[in-house]
C-alpha cells in the first residue's frame, strides 16, 4: 500500500501530533541543508568581494541551485564518505559543476553546522516569543475580567485567606513575564560563530588572503551581516561554546516549570469545579463515564513541561565534557535535545493559549465555598481583637482550633446570601 512504510517505524509525537507547521519545518532537513547551501553562497559572494578568483558566473550558479537537493544522493554519498557536510558538498557540487572548485572554500564543517544551528536557534525564538506574548494577552484579559471576583486561596492546598480570580492569575502572569524576558534575552544574545578555521584561529584563511588579517576580519563581518546577525562571537574552539545551547534551553526549561504550575493550578481547581478549560462541543469526557469533564488540555501541558524540563540536562552535561577545542559528542545528543526542546515548547504555548482564551469560571461555586470557610476564617480576626485587648498571641492562636468543632453541626445552616466587601 502507499505510504504504508510510513506506518512501520518510529514518528516522533512532537512533530507527528503536536507541533505547529513552522517549528517542525524549522528543524526540519529542508531547512538545515537549504541553509548550508546559503551560507556556502553568503561565504563565495564575500570572498569574491574580497579579491579571491571567483567569478559572477559560479555564484550564480550556486543561487540557482539553492533549493533544489537531491536528498537521495546526498544520502548516498554520506553512508559511503562518513560525513554529512562532505556528503552535501559533493552533492551541491554536482549540480554546480563551474563552482564545484570554491563551494565551502577555506571552511571547516562547522563553518555550515555550528551556523546554522544558531540559525535555527534564533528563528525557534521568533517562532515562540509571539505564542507566549498571546499567551500573556489572553491571561491579562482574563486576570482583568475576573479582577474583583473574589475567591478562597489556599496554601498548602488548604483554605486560606481570600483573594480574587483575577490575582491569581496575575501570579502565573508575572511568571510568564519572567520567561519573555528570559527568552528575549536568549535570543538577543545569539551571535554567529562566524567564518573561522577549524580550530577557531582563522588560520586556513588568513593563508587563502596571504596573511591579510583586516581582510579575514571583513570577510567575517560581510558573512554574519549576510547571515542577519550583528555580531560574531570572538572567540570559539572549532564549535561556539556550547554554554550557548545552556542558555538557550534554560529558558525554555524555565518556561516548562511555569507552564507546568499553571496548568496544574487549573487541574485542581478545575477538581473544585471552580474553573474549567475549553470543553468542545463534541469531545468526550470518558469513555466509561461520560459526565466527566477531564481537564485534557492541562494535563498534556504538564506531561509535555516535564519533558521539557528534562531536556536541560543535555546541554548541561554536553557543555561540561567538550575537550579542548571539541569533540565529537555533542553532535548525536544536541540533534535530539535542540530540537525536542523547541518543539516541546512550542506545543505546550500552543495547547496554554487555548486553554487561556476559553476559561470557564463558575462565580457559584466559588462564592459556596467562600461561605463555607468564612467562619473559620474569621477566627483570626477573632484572635487579632483579642491580642489588641491585651490577649496573649501565643495563647489565643488555639481559638481556632477550639472554636471549629463547635462550628460544624451549623455547618448545613452557613449557607447564606452575603455582601463581600475587599
Amino acid at each position: 500500500m502507499e505510504g504504508a512504510d510510513e506506518y512501520m517505524k518510529y514518528r516522533s509525537p512532537l512533530v507527528s501530533r503536536y507541533a505547529s507547521k513552522e517549528m517542525a519545518y524549522n528543524f526540519s532537513d529542508r531547512k538545515k541543508f537549504t541553509t548550508w547551501r546559503k551560507l556556502w553562497i553568503y561565504l563565495a559572494k564575500a570572498e569574491k568581494v574580497l579579491g579571491l578568483p571567483i567569478t559572477d558566473a559560479q555564484i550564480l550558479e550556486m543561487e540557482s541551485h539553492e533549493m533544489d537537493i537531491d536528498f537521495a544522493m546526498a544520502a548516498e554519498e554520506e553512508r559511503k564518505l562518513r560525513h554529512d557536510v562532505m556528503a552535501h558538498v559533493h552533492t551541491f557540487a554536482h549540480c554546480c559543476p563551474t563552482a564545484a572548485p570554491i563551494i565551502h572554500l577555506g571552511a571547516t564543517s562547522c563553518y555550515v553546522g555550528d551556523n546554522t544551528d544558531l540559525i535555527i536557534l534564533r528563528d525557534g525564538f521568533d517562532i515562540l516569543l509571539p505564542k507566549l506574548a498571546r499567551v500573556i494577552d489572553r491571561l491579562a484579559n482574563f486576570a482583568e475580567k475576573y479582577a474583583d471576583l473574589p475567591t478562597l486561596g489556599f496554601t498548602h492546598y488548604q483554605p486560606a485567606q481570600l483573594t480574587t480570580v483575577g490575582k491569581r492569575a496575575c501570579l502565573w502572569l508575572q511568571d510568564l513575564a519572567m520567561d519573555m524576558r528570559n527568552m528575549q534575552r536568549a535570543h538577543d544574545d545569539l551571535r554567529f560563530r562566524g567564518v573561522k578555521g577549524t580550530t577557531g584561529t582563522q588560520a586556513s584563511f588568513l593563508q587563502l588572503f596571504q596573511g591579510d588579517h583586516d581582510k579575514v576580519e571583513d570577510l567575517e563581518r560581510m558573512v554574519t551581516e549576510m547571515a542577519g546577525f550583528k555580531k560574531a562571537y570572538l572567540v570559539t574552539g572549532q564549535t561556539y561554546s556550547r554554554k550557548v545551547d545552556v542558555d538557550c534551553l534554560s529558558s525554555l526549561a524555565s518556561l516548562g516549570a511555569t507552564v507546568h504550575k499553571i496548568c496544574t493550578d487549573i487541574r485542581l481547581l478545575a477538581n473544585l469545579k471552580e474553573l474549567e478549560e475549553p470543553f468542545e462541543k463534541e469531545q468526550i469526557g470518558s469513555s466509561a463515564m461520560p459526565y466527566k469533564r477531564n481537564p485534557m488540555r492541562a494535563e498534556r501541558c504538564c506531561s509535555l513541561a516535564r519533558h521539557l524540563v528534562a531536556l536541560l540536562a543535555d546541554p548541561l552535561q554536553t557543555a561540561s565534557v567538550q575537550w579542548l577545542e571539541r569533540t565529537l559528542d555533542d553532535s548525536a545528543n544536541r540533534r535530539i535535545s535542540l530540537p525536542e526542546s523547541f518543539l516541546t515548547a512550542d506545543i505546550i504555548l500552543s495547547t496554554l493559549q487555548n486553554i487561556s482564551e476559553g476559561l470557564v469560571v463558575y462565580p457559584k461555586v466559588i462564592e459556596r465555598h467562600i461561605r463555607h470557610e468564612l467562619p473559620f476564617m474569621a477566627t483570626e480576626n477573632i484572635i487579632m481583637a483579642m491580642v489588641k485587648a491585651g490577649g496573649n498571641r501565643q495563647v489565643t492562636r488555639f481559638l481556632s482550633e477550639e472554636v471549629r468543632p463547635l462550628l460544624e453541626p451549623y455547618r448545613a445552616k452557613m449557607d447564606v446570601k452575603i455582601e463581600l466587601e475587599l
